[in-house]
């Protein structure tokens, strides 16, 4: 896919950052940069004498040909001419050469999660190396994620099954049309004229859909709702979390009816329903013509912000900063992270299209991974201040982001909620002057390690005890639904139901 070029725009409200070089797709980047590098070659042209042809500086094409940066279609058209081929020739998926294939290949393990898991420094792939040493390289990378994945007990699949969706939700910029619409549908079918949507009108959507709402004190403790699909029925608790939304487990309920799911087929069908429903219960308390028409004004007035969303729709600021991430790229043309972080620095959420870099292991999965202790999801910890938002910029090696962050309190400890976006882009956002900044070197091991000196004197004679949920802990509970107990749950419907 060939994309814009991306380069930094520095707004006079903020400090000058750290350069960062815009990363697009890997596959196609990488084949095409060799594709380009062998047909110069093939026709005798220095890199320097192919930059003057196309009227470029040596170092963009070289971060082309090493399939750092995609050119843009136009570019790419002017590239093709000054070596007397196509475009079409320049885009063919398959190596110029088995040298080349070979090279490619080695340069995406450097760049994937098992190098980046094992703190293993990145190399430029240099023509003096010979074939065998490459292939050993490569032998190896393959090894080591084979025995990855051939560890694949119940968390190693819920973690392979969270990287795979989120590459997913990258690839569509977390945008999903189709539940986009499913909720302006809903929100038609009620009468909803605009501004928040109200605990009664969600219970008109209940009655639209043939459900009746019944709160109960003896609701399972591992359960948030539960629905008797049977008799139209969705059991709540009468006594609500002060931390949660009282609509949200309503919605949840009525939009996996609404979705038409199915008892999940393994963990990955359950965390796309669970995505889903999210999802739509945010598309419905924060509608996509409103929302959109609010974040355009507050980007035309340069101070977008989370807790100006979330008080306009009546929302929590996770559900805010969530919906911000469906619209910001596809409606705004921002690209953005998020993350959900807990005071222990564990990662529960994270989500990311900017070119931000979070931990993983080597099966690329983020959640239950520790964030960086000079991100602004961990600083924000440190704050004394917590009914004003915090505001940061921090310098990586992949560029200078700007993020906003707040905590929000529950059951299991505080978290910290954060949305960022690269400095090019801070112009928009409401705080972008905030004199708070940071260096965060990860994955450089050193960033967040303790100094040598400290370990060796603690490392033997230390046993702290986990705080972090222990659902991010514990290997996964057998069953259809992870974390439910369908007996407890089967006990309660029973005893519930209507008799006749």
């Amino acid at each position: 896919m060939i994309t814009a070029d991306r380069s930094a725009n520095p707004s006079p409200d903020a400090a000058e950052p750290h350069a960062a070089e815009p990363l697009a797709d890997e596959v196609d980047a990488l084949t095409l940069g060799r594709r380009i590098r062998d047909r110069r070659t093939a026709r005798g042209l220095t890199l320097g004498e192919l930059a003057a042809a196309i009227d470029r500086a040596p170092s963009q094409v070289s971060a082309i040909e090493n399939g750092k940066r995609e050119p843009r279609l136009s570019m790419l058209r002017t590239i093709a001419l000054a070596l007397g081929t196509t475009v079409d020739e320049l885009l063919r998926a398959d190596a110029p050469s088995e040298r080349a294939g070979l090279e490619i290949a080695v340069e995406r393990a450097l760049r994937g999660p098992v190098f980046a898991a094992l703190g293993l420094p990145s190399f430029r792939v240099a023509k003096g190396m010979n074939d065998q040493t490459l292939q050993t390289i490569l032998t190896l990378h393959n090894e080591i994620d084979r025995l990855h994945r051939e560890r694949a007990a119940t968390p190693e699949e819920a973690r392979r099954a969270n990287a795979q969706l989120r590459d997913e939700m990258r690839a569509r910029d977390n945008f999903y049309p189709e539940l986009e619409a499913k909720a302006a549908e809903l929100l038609e079918a009620v009468g909803h004229a605009g501004g928040p949507v109200s605990h009664q009108l969600v219970a008109d959507m209940a009655s639209h859909l043939g459900y009746s709402l019944h709160y109960v004190g003896d609701l399972p403790h591992s359960t948030r709702s539960v629905t008797d699909k049977r008799n139209g029925r969705v059991y709540l608790p009468t006594q609500q979390s002060p931390s949660r939304d009282s609509r949200s487990p309503i919605l949840q309920a009525l939009t996996s009816h609404l979705l038409g799911h199915e008892e999940p087929g393994g963990y990955a069908d359950f965390l796309r329903q669970r995505i889903e429903t999210n999802y739509l219960t945010a598309a419905i308390l924060l509608p996509e013509q409103a929302a959109v028409r609010f974040l355009t004004e507050a980007k035309n007035l340069r101070r977008i912000s989370m807790e100006e969303l979330r008080d306009a729709f009546a929302v929590s600021y996770e559900t805010a900063a969530h919906r911000f991430t469906n619209l910001a790229t596809a409606r705004l043309g921002i690209p953005v992270h998020f993350t959900k972080v807990h005071e222990s620095g564990t990662i529960i959420k994270a989500y990311e299209n900017d070119r931000v870099r979070f931990p993983s292991d080597a099966l690329g999965a983020i959640e239950g991974t520790t964030m960086c202790r000079n991100w602004t999801a961990r600083t924000v910890f440190d704050v004394e201040d917590r009914f004003s938002p915090w505001y940061q910029y921090t310098d990586t090696p992949a560029g200078t982001f700007w993020c906003t962050s707040r905590i929000e309190k529950a059951k299991e400890g505080e978290y910290s909620v954060s949305v960022g976006v690269p400095f090019e882009h801070v112009k928009w956002f409401r705080g972008r002057e905030t004199p708070h900044r940071a260096v965060s070197r990860c994955p450089d091991p050193a960033c967040c390690q303790a100094p040598s000196g400290l370990a060796d004197r603690w490392a033997d004679a230390s046993w702290p005890a986990a705080r972090t949920p222990t659902s991010l802990l514990a290997a996964l509970p057998t069953g259809t639904f992870p974390g439910v107990d369908q007996t407890e749950v089967y006990q309660f419907l029973e005893a519930h139901a209507p008799r006749t």
